[in-house]
């Protein structure tokens, strides 16, 4: 399946225990990430800002960068989040032709979906990708 997993799903998975964990180790690699310069360059600087981490300490973010297919979003005119922050979040998803998005953002679960494309918790996302987990 084709995903953009939003920035705080990514980190959460790297720094902490639980759901985004087992997202990242597990159905990350079983997926076609989208990814855009925007979001990595935002993952890297959340990653060195908040934790101190780089990217080299880090090899799952070195297996992401190789699975995903690279894009090049265009601005949405108008905005569409209540956030235009986010709005990156959802042109990476159009530029990929995503299935899903899976955030935490409330900013973004808050439109449920965009040009189609659902937009979901990780939960959810857990939920519809293995069924019984």
């Amino acid at each position: 399946m084709k995903v953009v997993f939003d920035t705080n799903v990514i980190v959460a998975g790297l720094v902490a225990e639980g759901l985004c964990r087992e997202i990242v180790e597990t159905l990350l690699p079983e997926h076609a990430p989208i990814l855009s310069d925007s979001l990595w360059h935002e993952l890297v600087d959340t990653l060195a800002e908040k934790f101190d981490l780089t990217a080299s300490e880090l090899p799952v973010l070195h297996l992401s960068r190789r699975l995903a297919t690279w894009v090049v979003p265009t601005p949405l005119d108008p905005p569409v989040c209540r956030d235009p922050d986010d709005d990156i979040v959802l042109a990476t998803a159009l530029a990929g032709r995503a299935e899903t998005i899976v955030t935490g953002d409330d900013d973004l679960l808050v439109l449920r979906s965009h040009a189609s494309i659902p937009i979901l918790t990780p939960r959810q996302f857990l939920g519809r990708s293995h069924p019984g987990r």
